[in-house]
């Protein structure tokens, strides 16, 4: 991993990661905030998730320093965002939603927190809801708030959420802070940690694979931080509605996959029977949310039963990450609750 000295007369090179699939508007206007960035060494990636956008090519020539990189197929988010690492060059990487804005000063701050400390694997920004801040309000985002966190079950839960919605933004979290996730949302990592530990995993498709690419950096010795100086607005449930079929199925599969890659051997034991029971409560709960009450609960069982099949496959992958572990579980979970139901109640 190349680190910088601060008395270097040039800054880290940058490339923003974009992968897109539809809505163009919302790709525009994303675009046309990136070009209010200051930073001086900025690239833009456009990953064309195997849409059929007519004039993409033209969109993306408008921008200074953009480029579009076409793939034959939608690969989701984390097949895009790896394929748009691999074209990359730069030092330093943002995944990025297209449904964003940005504050002009909101890379200049992650770039001066990353430099200042080599084991820096990830940062994310504030995270504040984009339509409320237009309108006067400041409201964290539900996806990624001020910074992700997990508790020892692997639920993920955020700064900043409760468990029934949102905080206002009242400058309680304004001090940056290791955290165990940074959100998909605007994840700034180093570039070739994340080419080291493989990127993200193309089996998730969407969903938790930022959770997952965290936790392997942090089980390699590296550390995820918040940035709350650093400021990004986001629009939400652009790619899938919240509580769709779909999402709870997306949620709880690679939920339970990534327990089963990165969880010791110790906790796997009790905590992989424990969510068995407690993903049947979910179904159950399910069933009673219309419409779509079928689907939703049967998403549940959707999701256990890929993990069944696919369990030989995620072994491997498991095998893998824990011959590369340097960092227990204890440190990992250190600033973790049992549950985050409790501790947020």
């Amino acid at each position: 991993m190349h680190i910088f000295d601060k008395t270097e007369q040039h800054s880290p090179s940058v490339d923003i990661i974009i992968p897109f699939y539809r809505r163009r508007d919302m790709l525009e206007r994303c675009l046309d905030s990136l070009e209010q960035c200051s930073y001086p060494y900025l690239g833009i990636i456009v990953v064309d998730n195997g849409g059929t956008e007519a004039g993409l090519v033209f969109l993306v020539k408008r921008y200074r320093n953009a480029r579009l990189l076409r793939l034959a197929e939608n690969r989701g988010y984390a097949g895009g965002c790896n394929a748009g690492l691999k074209s990359s060059t730069a030092d330093y990487v943002v995944f990025l939603n297209d449904d964003t804005e940005h504050d002009p000063l909101w890379l200049e701050q992650l770039v001066g927190v990353a430099l200042k400390d080599e084991r820096i694997g990830a940062l994310q920004p504030k995270i504040l809801a984009l339509k409320p801040y237009h309108k006067g309000k400041k409201v964290f985002d539900y996806a990624g708030a001020a910074g992700g966190m997990i508790d020892r079950l692997g639920y993920p839960w955020c700064l900043g959420r409760t468990f029934s919605g949102v905080e206002a933004d009242k400058g309680q979290y304004e001090r940056g802070q290791d955290i165990f996730w940074a959100s998909g949302v605007a994840m700034f990592v180093n570039r070739s940690v994340a080419e080291v530990l493989g990127g993200f995993d193309d089996d998730f498709f969407m969903q938790m694979e930022e959770i997952d690419l965290a936790w392997r950096m942090q089980l390699a010795g590296y550390l995820v931080r918040s940035v709350p100086s650093s400021v990004v607005l986001h629009e939400g449930g652009a790619s899938l509605p919240g509580g769709s079929a779909e999402k709870i199925y997306f949620n709880h599969r690679n939920n339970v996959a990534m327990l089963l890659k990165n969880l010791g051997a110790a906790n796997l034991l009790w905590v992989i029977p424990l969510r068995m029971l407690l993903d049947v409560a979910a179904a159950l709960f399910y069933f009673t949310q219309f419409p779509g009450c079928l689907k939703k609960s049967g998403a549940v069982f959707r999701a256990w039963s890929f993990n069944i099949r696919n369990f030989a496959a995620t072994m491997k992958k498991r095998r893998k990450v824990q011959s590369s572990r340097v960092v227990d579980d204890q440190t990992i979970f250190r600033n973790s609750p049992v549950s985050f139901i409790v501790r947020r109640g």
